[in-house]
Formats: C-alpha cells, structure tokens, sequence
C-alpha cells in the first residue's frame, strides 16, 4: 500500500532512504533546513574553487557500486571516479614522510623497506584483514541492529576472539617500527574510537584502505549527494530545502505530522536521518527513547576545526591527501576522549584535491583543505580557530619546507558550532557514535522507535556506524525495516 513518507534531512542515508522506499512505490518527501541538500557533505564554492565541506575519502567503492546496482545502475552512470596514486602521504618530521602506494604489492614493499620481516607480516594481517571485510561489509553491516543473533553466524563464531581484543593491541604485536603502526592505525580512525579501544574485528578497515584503494570523484563528494539526488528524483522523490522541522506530532502513540516551517504536514510514516538526538528533542519527553544522562556516557567520534583555504600557487610535497602524524598521537588522543580539551600539538590532515582534479581550483592555484580532530563540545570561538590556524600552518611550512601563508588568497573556517547550527549536532559532533565494542550493531540507537509507531530512524548515530558506506547502508536498511512494519 502506498504510504505517505516525510524524511527529515537530505544526507547520504536520507537520500538513500528515499531512493529505497520510492522504489518500493511509497510517496516521499525530504524536507532539508539548510538551502541545498547533502547534510554534513555539502560544498562550499567561493572565487572559482570548489571545497567538500565534509567528507573528502571515497573508500570501499564496493559499497557505492552495490548501492546504485540495486537501482539498476552504476556510479559510472552519473560520476566519474579516480583511483588516487599515490593513495595518500603520511608525514613525521621535516620532509620525513612515507608514502603509500595504490595497489598492496607496493605497499608491502615500502613496508618491508622501513622494517624488515614487516612485508610479510603486512601480507599475513592483509590476508585476515580481507576476511573480516567479506564479513562484515558483504554481510554484518547489512542487518538492521534488531538482534544480538544477527552478529552470531559461523564465520563470526570462529573470530569471537577478534571482538574482544583490539586493533591497537594487534597491530604492536607484529609491528614494531612506529611509523607503521600509526599507519595501520590510521584507517579505524574513521570508525570515531581510539584503537585502543576499537575491537580487532574492525580490521577490515586496513582492507578497505590497502586492498581496495583510495578514490577521488571528480568534482569532489559533492558528486555523489547529486548523482544519488538526481536517482531520487528520477524515482520521483521530492526535495524541498529551506524546510525547518520544529516538531514531529505523535498523536496516541503514532507519528502523523511533522511541523515544517510552522506549517502541520502529515504523513504515514516519518523518518529522521538528522542528528538522531536532536530527533528526539522534536518529541515530547514521554516519546524519548534516549536521555540525556544516555547520550552523555556515549562515546561520541571527534568533532573537527576545519580550514578551506584557496592557495594563489600550486602546493609542492604534498599528495591529494597528506596526513601530519609528527606530534604524539596518544596526548592528542587524550585530549579528544579521555579529558576533552583543545589539543596542545594536534596531528592534521590537509586534502588537496586540485592535485588530482583541475576542476576544483582556477589554473595555477590549489584548493587546501585542513582538518584537526577535536573533542565535541569544547568552546568554540574565533580566537582559538585563528590560533590553531597559525599553529598547523607553521607545521605545515616547516615539514614540507617550503612557504604558504603569503600566497593565501581566503580561508573559511567551520568548527564545533558550525556542526551545531547546521546540522542540530550534538556537542558539535561530526562523525556520530564512534564504533567501540560497547556501540556495535544492536547496542547503537535503533532504527525503529521504541515508543513511537511510525517512526524511525537512520544515519551515522544509528546502525551500521559513521562513515559515507555506512550511511548508504544505514538508509537501506531503515528502508527494509519501514516495509516490513506495513
């Protein structure tokens, strides 16, 4: 039966979502706050350049593809992608950097150049690496979260193990050099935990990251919100931007309007893909699943300070993306989850995507994006955003010797209270729960409210977890679960 369905935000998993369920032959509708779609992954153009404001890795290209396959096409048929090579460049010292290759045969020898015997242990953790990847990204992440029995099959009895230990721990046992091990801890960063704390299991990460190779579409992330947009559309689902959400309505335990821009819609189903804490907030209190003493013990992933700097010159010794590991990982770690603060030394990471696309930068000059891991909910003001501007710039020159700041044209800047006033994120946040064991599959925030019928949930503070692949998974899956409560 045709079902009238209101989603609230127009990220990966909402867009993913609507594609789903208009397939299915539902009416849908996104109602977006901001005045143009793609949530945390939206862009910023300014003077002829061209910057993702969020995401800027394209990893697990598999994921892209089974999503579009599902829908009878293919990512070829509405973006172009560029497999990166190198894939990406790590620096520890001045002019001290290693360089990651785009194919496994490669990098393994770079790893046995650094340290002896590491080339065939890089090959051993590859090949399990790859086997939790076929696991979990083929199968686990593909469950809705409904049950602990969904994490309980064969090949997962025969890894228990790997849940319990963590990748930290692992990877110090077969590698000692600690340029390696900050590399091959480097991939879980995405899942939001420190390795420390994320189980061995997530070491499909290093698959994703080795094995399968770092891309880049063309004209940047912003590709994919509008290849997936114009899918949307051609299913016949609408777009409206500029649509505030004040309150979801729950009328005798159902779901049954929402209130856009001070306007009553109704609908037969909503779905929430924005900050699923803020979701809540729309409710009246006896509706919540989740207090605010639950959301505050959770382990939330890092919030960012981002610059988006245009460059009057071309950048030299540096890669598309270039990561800065030549400060003490473990203090700045601290300082994001163990007691939250502005990091002394932060480690960054700057993506320079008109190395790879001329598209994004006018000729002769290069589009700079930087990023510092923070911890979510620190004070956020203009002050602290110039101060870590001026300290990651210095770094920069100095590392990669060579001078940058007379030839900035602009920067922007987008911090902790950037993430809250656009996107209602909670403390700021800008990756969601991190994926600690404890916030695994059946243990995050359901799909489907507990308390009220007809709504539901999806995005990175849901199942399967942070991460672009995961919120197109995350928008399939509420799609399923909507059908099957018809």
């Amino acid at each position: 039966m045709k079902k009238q369905i209101k989603i609230i935000g127009s990220g990966f998993s909402s867009l993913a979502a609507a594609c789903y369920l208009a397939q299915q032959g539902h009416s849908v509708t996104v109602y977006e706050k901001n005045d143009t779609i793609g949530g945390r992954a939206r862009q910023l153009k300014k003077d002829g350049f061209i910057f993702d404001i969020g995401p800027t890795w394209y990893w697990m290209p598999d994921v892209f593809e089974r999503f579009f396959s599902d829908f009878g096409k293919k990512p070829a048929d509405y973006y172009d992608l560029i497999k990166l090579s190198p894939a990406y460049q790590v620096y520890f010292g001045i002019n001290e950097f290693v360089t990651i290759s785009d194919n496994l045969p490669e990098i393994i020898k770079t790893f046995e150049r650094i340290e002896k015997g590491s080339g065939a242990q890089l090959a051993h953790f590859m090949k399990e690496a790859q086997s939790n990847y076929d696991i979990a990204i083929k199968d686990l992440v593909y469950r809705p979260g409904v049950s602990p029995m969904e994490l309980v099959t064969l090949e997962t009895a025969m890894k228990v193990n790997q849940f319990f230990g963590n990748i930290s721990k692992d990877i110090r046992r077969k590698f000692k050099n600690t340029k390696l091990v900050q590399i091959l801890e480097f991939p879980v960063l995405f899942l939001g935990a420190k390795p420390s704390d994320t189980p061995s299991f997530y070491s499909f990460m290093n698959y994703a990251d080795f094995g399968l190779g770092t891309w880049h579409p063309k004209n940047g992330m912003y590709s994919v919100i509008l290849a997936i947009e114009k899918l949307a559309l051609e299913l016949g689902v609408t777009i409206q931007t500029n649509s505030n959400i004040d309150k979801i309505i729950v009328e005798q335990g159902t779901a049954t309007a929402l209130i856009v821009n001070g306007e009553r819609i109704h609908g037969d189903i909503i779905l929430s893909g924005a900050d699923y804490h803020h979701s809540e907030s729309l409710l009246d209190a006896t509706y919540r699943v989740y207090s605010e003493k639950y959301w505050e013990k959770s382990t939330f992933a890092p919030s960012s300070l981002l610059f988006y700097v245009g460059f009057d010159k071309k950048i030299e010794n540096v890669a598309h993306h270039t990561l800065f590991f030549d400060v003490d990982f473990d203090v700045h770690a601290e300082a994001i989850y163990d007691q939250p603060k502005w990091p002394d030394e932060p480690l960054f990471y700057a993506s320079f995507p008109s190395k790879t696309d001329s598209n994004v930068a006018p000729e002769g000059k290069e589009a700079g994006i930087f990023l510092i891991p923070l911890a979510p909910g620190l004070d956020d003001i203009p002050e602290l955003r110039e101060e870590y501007f001026e300290k990651i710039i210095a770094r920069f020159e100095k590392l990669t010797e060579q001078d940058v700041r007379y030839s900035i044209i602009f920067k922007e800047s987008f911090c902790v209270n950037d993430f809250i006033k656009d996107y209602n994120s909670y403390k700021g946040n800008a990756y969601g729960l991190a994926n600690t064991l404890l916030q695994t599959a059946f243990l995050r925030p359901k799909l489907k409210s507990k308390k009220v019928k007809n709504l539901f949930f999806t995005g990175q503070l849901t199942v399967p977890g942070p991460g672009v692949p995961p919120a197109l998974i995350s928008g399939k899956l509420v799609s399923e679960l909507i059908q099957k409560n018809l």
